[in-house]
């Protein structure tokens, strides 16, 4: 009986604790929190998104005890604008079908505090439709792909919410096209994420075109620029280098047009688009691999090259359209701007003018668009190009070197009073600074043609002193001119040893006659002459002496025989004779060089010439060719009708000849 009491007695006790327990526990329920009814339900900035989510029962999902949550919470300001990006309104937003994929797309089935939050994290949200992209700034700030957490870690039981000042779309963005392919894209994603750029590039109402080098491209960057990967991640310049890279609206490839100049988010400088065609397009030196590829906030053109915000060659031109508009639609029209805007080349470009291209145009006798539509044009432009950056103050007189377009060479002058001629051209403005090169603005256009000096410098063998005289007087414009019609009587290394021989001197006593050029000269007639066009008598010379012509029973040049005849160039015609000819009046002992006290030089409008007034004075250009004479008028002469460039200036007295060279700018 004692025992069944006692039995009796456990039981009431067991019930009564279990009763007990059963009240401590459902009071303990009641009393915890949840991210719903305790801070979203409650607040009066998110009374959207809690119409939302009873709208589609979502809050016993955000109840629920066992769960651990982190809701990412826009605000009423951020459901506007979402309404005013939709064109709709808040009932608009709220009949939306995809309205519970866009609210799931908030949520994150784990608690993460914005402490653990790491820049360029990547996490998967209840809707994995698409991940969220998280960045958080060097200064601290956090964002969910664009939008910028206000508040953080409100806390309940069953989890955190962060206020966003943006509503999510699950959208698939130009950044998700990189993240889905890290084969290729991994250093672009990293560079992104470095230069906290994943909000821009993730907001879903942007239009962007974005130009995405490659893994390989950035390989060939860096080693092209000689850093590393990290030096390139804690650059300074990475963000103006990718945003270099993001046009504001979206540009398919079939809208873009060759020559086309646009300006991306970094409006540093320009972009240059390039549709060759053969329908491949450029962007500066980059080709797009890949076209088209399409997001919701935009399009991404796949790029085999980085590009640079530098200022480029090319820059040089299309910042200055009043000189170089012609030499700019060449460019265009030959598809060189590629070439000419690669950031990691070292170029060096001789610029002619609009005025360059007019007066090339008109000796031609052809249009622009003639030009434009030739087949010549991209050989003449790659002729004004050197693979190399070449200052004025390192070239030498008499320099040869190679451009681009290998059929000819560029014959450099450096004239004593310091002037630079490209071939025929005058450089007008030298060293005109670029971070891929140089140019040098040009008053003509070069040509590769063939001209009366190559027959001389494409036979050393037999020419290398009337080379070298040609260079030591300055005449390699002259000669170079592809414009002019010339015929040249051309001294073999025989007939210069023979004359040395003759005056008692050697070849640099001959280059060293100061009136060499006026020897030159007589060698030369200003139109093209084949020998059975020469006909018996006298016939003027480009220094304005007489040769006299003898037809039979040979040509004979004076008293040299032409021992080779007729060989054409694209600028006249050569003749080899076996002696060095003088004028009859010729006196190699009474010419006097720099003898005369000229200033200023350079000069503009007046030259004074000291001790020598009363006397005549000539001017001859660089073609030899008399343009000014007339007597000394008080020690001065008018030059200001002169053309910019090089003259030289002789006066004779009674005794002498003397010259001396002047520039006119």
């Amino acid at each position: 009986m004692k025992i069944k009491q006692t039995k009796n007695l456990f039981i009431k006790k067991t019930k009564r604790v279990f009763l007990i327990l059963v009240v401590l526990f459902t009071a303990n329920l009641s009393a915890q929190t949840n991210v719903y009814d305790n801070i979203i339900a409650i607040s009066p900035n998110h009374t959207y998104l809690k119409a939302a989510i009873d709208q589609q029962n979502l809050q016993s999902a955000l109840r629920d005890p066992n769960s651990n949550l982190t809701v990412f919470a826009p605000t009423n300001a951020a459901f506007d604008n979402l309404a005013t990006s939709l064109n709709t309104d808040i009932p608009g937003l709220l009949a939306l079908t995809n309205l519970t994929d866009v609210l799931t797309y908030h949520v994150l089935g784990i608690t993460v505090p914005s402490d653990s939050i790491k820049n360029g994290q990547i996490t998967t949200p209840l809707n994995n439709a698409n991940t969220l992209k998280l960045t958080k700034t060097s200064s601290g700030d956090v964002y969910v792909n664009q939008a910028l957490v206000t508040t953080a870690n409100l806390s309940a039981d069953n989890g955190l919410v962060h206020v966003l000042d943006a509503v999510l779309l699950p959208s698939e963005t130009v950044v998700d096209v990189a993240l889905d392919d890290q084969t290729n894209f991994s250093t672009l994603i990293a560079a992104v994420v470095k230069a906290e750029l994943l909000p821009a590039l993730t907001n879903p109402f942007s239009s962007l075109t974005v130009f995405a080098p490659t893994n390989t491209a950035f390989t060939n960057a860096l080693d092209a620029l000689d850093i590393t990967a990290n030096d390139l991640l804690n650059s300074p310049e990475l963000t103006d280098i990718l945003t270099y890279h993001v046009l504001g609206s979206s540009v398919l490839s079939d809208s873009i047009t060759n020559g086309q100049i646009v300006t991306p988010l970094n409006n540093a400088n320009t972009l240059k688009l390039t549709k060759t065609s053969t329908g491949s397009v450029y962007i500066n030196q980059a080709l797009v691999t890949t076209a088209n590829v399409g997001a919701e906030n935009g399009v991404v053109h796949v790029l085999d090259a980085v590009l640079l915000p530098f200022e480029t060659v090319a820059d040089i031109a299309l910042d200055d359209q009043t000189n170089f508009s012609t030499l700019i639609a060449a460019v265009v029209k030959a598809e060189l701007l590629p070439a000419l805007t690669n950031p990691f080349s070292s170029l060096t470009v001789f610029a002619p003018t609009n005025t360059a291209f007019t007066n090339a145009l008109d000796a031609l006798d052809i249009t622009a668009n003639d030009l434009l539509n030739s087949n010549d044009l991209t050989d003449i432009l790659t002729y004004h190009v050197l693979g190399a950056s070449v200052l004025s103050g390192v070239i030498s007189n008499g320099q040869i070197v190679t451009p681009l377009n290998n059929a000819n060479t560029l014959k450099l002058t450096k004239t004593s009073t310091g002037s630079v001629y490209i071939n025929q051209a005058l450089v007008t403005t030298a060293n005109v600074g670029a971070e891929n090169g140089v140019v040098h603005v040009l008053d003509a256009v070069l040509l590769p043609s063939e001209t009366v000096i190559d027959v001389a410098l494409d036979d050393q063998t037999n020419f290398s002193t009337l080379t070298s005289a040609v260079i030591k007087a300055e005449l390699m414009p002259a000669l170079t001119d592809p414009f002019k019609k010339y015929t040249v009587f051309a001294p073999t290394n025989t007939a210069f040893n023979n004359l040395a021989l003759a005056l008692s001197t050697d070849l640099n006593g001959i280059l060293a006659l100061p009136n060499l050029k006026d020897v030159l000269l007589y060698h030369v007639l200003d139109n093209k002459k084949l020998s059975t066009e020469l006909t018996a008598g006298n016939i003027l010379a480009l220094n304005g002496k007489n040769l006299n012509i003898t037809t039979s029973p040979s040509v004979k040049i004076n008293d040299a025989d032409v021992t080779t005849a007729d060989i054409s160039t694209d600028n006249g015609v050569v003749h080899v004779i076996n002696k060095v000819l003088l004028a009859p009046t010729t006196n190699l002992n009474t010419v006097s060089e720099n003898n005369i006290k000229l200033y200023p030089n350079p000069a503009q409008t007046l030259i004074n010439v000291a001790g020598l007034e009363n006397n005549k004075f000539e001017i001859v250009n660089i073609y030899g060719v008399t343009i000014l004479n007339g007597n000394i008028d008080n020690q001065t002469i008018d030059i200001s009708q002169l053309p910019q460039g090089n003259y030289t200036l002789k006066i004779s007295s009674t005794e002498n000849v003397f010259i001396a060279n002047f520039v006119k700018i």
